[in-house]
C-alpha cells in the first residue's frame, strides 16, 4: 500500500506521538526522464511529476504536515490565502482532519479549476479585492484575531513537509543532481528544497548540494529585479506574486548553492508548456513550465 510522507519520512520530520498521521498518500511521485528534450538541450533531464499528488500540486507535501500539526495543537479551523493550488490542498486536508477551512482568493485572478476544487472539498471561499499579497495580509489578520491556523508558507511546517520532494529526487537518483530548476512565486518551494538538501548532506545521504535555479515570469519577478512588484501580472497564475513571503530564504538558497534567478516571458512559458506536452506527453500548468522555459533560455 502506498504511504504518505509522514510515514515514509517519519524520522526526518518534526513529528511527536501526539501528531496525527493524516494522509492522502501524498508524495512518492515519479521522476520522469525527459529524453527528447534532454537530447535537444544536451543534458540528462528529469521532471519531478508532482502533479500526481492528491490535489494536483506539490503543496500537498507541506499541507499534510501543517494541518497535522495544527490538529495536534488544537486548531479548530484553517485559513489561507491562495492563487489556486494552496486553496485546493488546504481544503482537502481540512476535510481529512474534519475541521473547516477558510480560503481568501484575489477576485478574478485564480484558475477556475482550482477554485472548483476548493469549493467541492468544502472550503469557505472568500473573494477579496486586490492581488494575492492583499489576500495574504487579510488572512494573517484573521488568523491573529480569530485564532485560525494559518497554513500558508509562512507556516514553517509547510516548508518542512515540502523538503520531501528533494529527498525523493536524491533517493531515486542515488545522489544529488547537478542542478535543480524550480518555478518561484511565493519562494517557499525553492527554500524548502534547499533546506531538505542541507539536511540530507548533514546526514551524509548526499555528498554535495546541487545548484538551485529559480525561474519567475517577467511580469512577476521580484527575486530577479531585487524589489517587490506591487501589481504582478502573468499567465502563470500560480506564480503571480509580487511580495514573496520566503524571499530571504530563497535568496539564501540560491547564494548558498551557487545558483541564480531568471525571468522568462509569458510567451516563453506557453511555448515550454506546448513543447513539454508535444515532445514528452506531459501536460503541466504554465507555472510548472517556467523552469523548462528558463532552461531553454
Amino acid at each position: 500500500m502506498r504511504k504518505g510522507i509522514l510515514t515514509t519520512y517519519e524520522t526526518l520530520l518534526p513529528l511527536t506521538e501526539r501528531t496525527p498521521r493524516l494522509s492522502l498518500c501524498e508524495g512518492n511521485t515519479p521522476l520522469v526522464s525527459l529524453k527528447r528534450l534532454g537530447r535537444e538541450l544536451g543534458v540528462d533531464l528529469y521532471g519531478k511529476f508532482d502533479g500526481l499528488n492528491p490535489t494536483g500540486s506539490f503543496k500537498d507535501r507541506g499541507m499534510v504536515l501543517a494541518v497535522s500539526k495544527a490538529v495536534e495543537e488544537g486548531a479548530k479551523a484553517l485559513i489561507c490565502a491562495s492563487t489556486g493550488n494552496t486553496s485546493a490542498s488546504a481544503a482537502a486536508y481540512g476535510a481529512v482532519a474534519g475541521i473547516p477551512c477558510y480560503v481568501l482568493l484575489p477576485a478574478g485572478k485564480v484558475a477556475l479549476g482550482k477554485l472548483a476544487q476548493a469549493l467541492i472539498y468544502g472550503a469557505k471561499v472568500i473573494a477579496v479585492r486586490g492581488n494575492f499579497d492583499s489576500a495574504l495580509e487579510m488572512a494573517r489578520q484573521a488568523s491573529a484575531e480569530r485564532g485560525l491556523a494559518m497554513v500558508n508558507s509562512v507556516n514553517p511546517y509547510r516548508l518542512y513537509g515540502q523538503r520531501s520532494a528533494s529527498w525523493e529526487i536524491c533517493d531515486e537518483l542515488g545522489a544529488a543532481p547537478d542542478w535543480i530548476v524550480l518555478p518561484v512565486g511565493n519562494a517557499g518551494n525553492i527554500s524548502a528544497y534547499c533546506a531538505g538538501l542541507e539536511q540530507y548532506k548533514e546526514l551524509s545521504r548526499i555528498s554535495r548540494l546541487p545548484r538551485l535555479v529559480g525561474v519567475q515570469a517577467e511580469g512577476a519577478a521580484p527575486m530577479v529585479r531585487g524589489v517587490f512588484v506591487d501589481e504582478p501580472e502573468t499567465v502563470a497564475t500560480a506564480i503571480r506574486i509580487g511580495h514573496p513571503v520566503s524571499a530571504d530564504k530563497a535568496r539564501r538558497a540560491v547564494e548558498l548553492t551557487g545558483g541564480e534567478f531568471l525571468a522568462v516571458s509569458d510567451d516563453e512559458i506557453l511555448q515550454a508548456q506546448k513543447r513539454l506536452a508535444s515532445q514528452e506527453g506531459l501536460f503541466a500548468e504554465p507555472a510548472s513550465c517556467a523552469p523548462l522555459a528558463g532552461l531553454v533560455r
